[in-house]
């Protein structure tokens, strides 16, 4: 579990430069479901999703001779942007490794953040294994998607805003992909109150995390199928 303090830590550190979103009462869905049921906007963020938080609080943790070599990040998408982001407002050098099969629109979106672009491999997880060892090679700071007490604080900064908003929510629901932003808000919740019930929900064409967690154990997807082209 990320300790509530390195989460409150990441909020002030990350709190100029990320943009606190709505978290607004949902009249159509509240009236459906009989209940006040409320939606956390992180569409609205400035790259358009919750990444850019725990891209910017662990490359806030770096050293300045750190950041000096630079920081390497494999994605198709929403961390892709968040670590070119920060890292130019940072002055840091970020190289982004994608997937040969990434569409233009999203390189050039990276690429305009002002990161380098690398494409290779077939997969993520070509991409992924490229990116590590070319940050090893390079000495540079790799910068995981999700793996990473820095990005996961960063990423439970979203519970700290529901929290402060309404502080006794019942029950909290949230997307799991990698687990960075469920591990995060989860730890933010339950240190704050025990009581709080928090689900996490996959896309049931991707199951990997799903059955990860019933077999206590990792278990890769042998495919994905969700129109959620973040995690597919």
């Amino acid at each position: 579990m990320v300790s509530l303090n390195k989460i409150i830590q990441a909020k002030i550190t990350i709190g100029h430069f990320v943009t606190k979103t709505p978290f607004a009462l949902s009249a159509k869905l509240s009236k459906i479901l009989g209940a006040s049921v409320y939606l956390k906007e992180e569409n609205l963020q400035r790259t358009g999703a919750y990444k850019i938080r725990g891209a910017y609080n662990k490359i806030a943790s770096l050293s300045d001779e750190e950041r000096k070599l630079g920081v390497v990040a494999a994605s198709a998408g929403n961390h892709a942007q968040g670590v070119a982001i920060s890292a130019k407002e940072f002055g840091v050098h970020a190289c982004i490794i994608m997937p040969e099969s990434t569409p233009l629109l999203k390189v050039a979106g990276t690429k305009d953040l002002g990161a380098e672009v690398i494409l290779k491999g077939d997969n993520f997880d070509e991409a992924y294994a490229f990116a590590v060892n070319y940050a090893k090679d390079k000495g540079m700071t790799f910068v995981h998607p999700f793996n990473d007490e820095y990005v996961m604080a960063g990423q439970g900064t979203v519970g700290l805003e529901m929290l402060d908003e309404i502080s006794d929510l019942d029950i909290v629901i949230v997307p799991v992909g990698g687990g960075g932003l469920a591990s995060g808000v989860a730890s933010c919740i339950k240190q704050v109150n025990p009581k709080t019930k928090v689900i996490c929900v996959g896309a049931k064409g991707a199951p990997a995390m799903f059955n990860s967690y019933g077999a206590k154990k990792s278990i890769n997807s042998k495919s994905v199928r969700t129109i959620a082209d973040g995690i597919a």
